[in-house]
């Protein structure tokens, strides 16, 4: 019943000590991921872990235009099975802003997480575009606080931006990202070949990502950027993935060399 005792409270003071936590985050190019013959995706899983537990959650955008997605999912994981088996059927989640104005794709990744009994060694992976990618690591960052997390970008604005950032997230209360964490992914694979499928639209619409960042951090990029174009416009895919890779590497960059991934003082300048 006394008092406040202020030397407790200046002995926790200055006890109080700062650590570091290190993150590694890595990001591949390739193309057909799911060949048989490509070990990009396996070479990510530890190798001392035994086969590790995975669900996999897909676009359903992405799905519809690649239905065939869902057997070479599944023949990659019979393929390693010696790193890897695939905790349940694929789930499809569905894609575009919608899949981050409520808690549904949130809510299925949580379930999926939950039933799969998917822990803190075994995977979530995920494969769409940007907003699925928002919502699905929200839920992988959330459950069991951080479970580790595979994405495979399908748009070229997810290849080139939303894929290699550090933020998970949905909408809520009118706000954008209002809800979401802060939590790298343990990787990244941008398959140039799954942009073959998209929309004339959406295979232009990513580039005003990159022509923001080479205006802001390489000159030179933005010089090759007007010399691809014409090949872009032609759909040329070596065009758009020195472009996208590009684009990628300078975010990557700036994420691990600006001084302040989790934006702790302010937003990256580069936002």
């Amino acid at each position: 019943q006394g008092g406040f005792d202020s030397s407790f409270s200046r002995s926790i003071g200055e006890d109080a000590g700062a650590f570091n936590v290190q993150w590694a985050h890595r990001l591949l190019t390739t193309r057909d991921v799911l060949a048989p013959g490509n070990p990009v995706l396996a070479d990510l899983l530890p190798s001392d872990e035994g086969p590790v537990r995975m669900v996999a959650i897909l676009d359903q955008g992405l799905v519809d235009a690649r239905p065939e997605l869902m057997t070479q999912m599944q023949m990659w994981a019979d393929a390693n099975a010696r790193s890897v088996r695939l905790a349940s059927d694929i789930v499809i989640v569905p894609g575009g802003e919608q899949a981050k104005n409520d808690f549904d794709v949130f809510n299925s990744t949580a379930r999926a997480i939950n039933e799969c009994g998917i822990c803190r060694k075994s995977f979530v992976l995920v494969a769409g575009g940007g907003a699925v990618l928002d919502a699905v690591g929200y839920a992988a960052a959330s459950a069991h606080r951080g479970v580790r997390l595979l994405r495979m970008p399908t748009t070229t604005l997810a290849q080139a931006d939303a894929g290699i950032g550090v933020k998970n997230g949905i909408n809520a209360f009118g706000k954008k990202n209002f809800l979401g964490t802060f939590s790298p992914p343990w990787g990244v694979v941008n398959d140039t070949n799954l942009l073959s499928s998209l929309t004339d639209r959406h295979w232009r619409s990513g580039l005003s990502e990159s022509v923001k960042v080479a205006l802001l951090k390489d000159p030179d990029f933005f010089g090759q950027l007007q010399r691809l174009a014409p090949l872009v416009r032609r759909r040329d895919l070596d065009a758009m993935e020195t472009i996208v890779h590009r684009t990628a590497q300078l975010h990557l960059e700036h994420i691990v060399h600006g001084g302040d991934p989790f934006e702790l003082t302010t937003a990256r300048p580069l936002d």
